[in-house]
């Protein structure tokens, strides 16, 4: 078994946290009535994008109508929308949308992962729960040599470099850092309504950040 897909089983069976593992169920039976007729995910989702990727993106973890009714990451969702229409725009997903897990879309050079691989209630993971989830995290960046690292907000930017063995500077769009080895870590602000909707992050910002990222795996 290819190390990606056998990582991507150990986090599919996970089952560290019972209070998300409680919550993705629940939310996956009584579903969004807009989705109603729908089969919802409700387990830890896996990592996505391409096994050999050498550029790595880190979110936060999967929304509860989002990534944890379709089973794949940033699918299904607004957030989703902005980011795949950026990595289409630099070249790094086949498709600028991203519907549901058996439409098509295929990353390039880039692997999706997140510092919560559970939905947790209000979109927030406890620290607990961040800790647990860690390992997965920990293999995630064993593996490969990345070229560069992507964190969406500054939860991401924090566990990554805590993972990195790194303190984490001060969190901003566009903030840089760079690992032990020379990888270079990028900050973007996650790309949740909460941002997008008051205009703390444009599609530009984030254009700018995620070409950036691009051109350093692409190279």
């Amino acid at each position: 078994m290819h190390p990606f897909d056998d990582l991507n089983r150990r986090i599919v069976a996970c089952e560290s946290c019972p209070r998300l593992r409680e919550w993705c169920t629940r939310v996956a039976a009584e579903k969004r009535k807009s989705f109603a007729d729908q089969d919802y995910w409700g387990k830890p989702v896996p990592n996505f994008g391409d096994p050999e990727a050498l550029g790595l993106i880190v979110g936060l973890a999967p929304a509860a109508h989002g990534a944890n009714r379709t089973g794949r990451m940033f699918t299904g969702d607004r957030s989703g929308d902005w980011l795949y229409r950026a990595m289409h725009r630099a070249g790094l997903a086949s498709q600028p949308n991203a519907d549901h897990a058996q439409d098509g879309l295929h990353l390039i050079g880039t692997l999706i992962t997140a510092t919560c691989h559970c939905a947790p209630p209000d979109n927030k993971p406890t620290l607990e729960e961040i800790s647990h989830c860690a390992r997965h995290l920990h293999d995630t960046l064993a593996l490969r040599p990345w070229r560069a690292y992507l964190c969406l907000g500054g939860i991401a930017w924090k566990e990554l470099h805590r993972a990195l063995g790194l303190k984490a500077p001060a969190f901003s769009h566009g903030a840089e850092s760079r690992s032990r080895h020379g990888a270079l870590i990028l900050g973007s602000y996650h790309p949740s309504q909460q941002n997008t909707f008051t205009g703390r992050l444009t599609e530009p910002m984030l254009d700018a950040v995620m070409q950036r990222f691009a051109q350093i795996i692409q190279a």
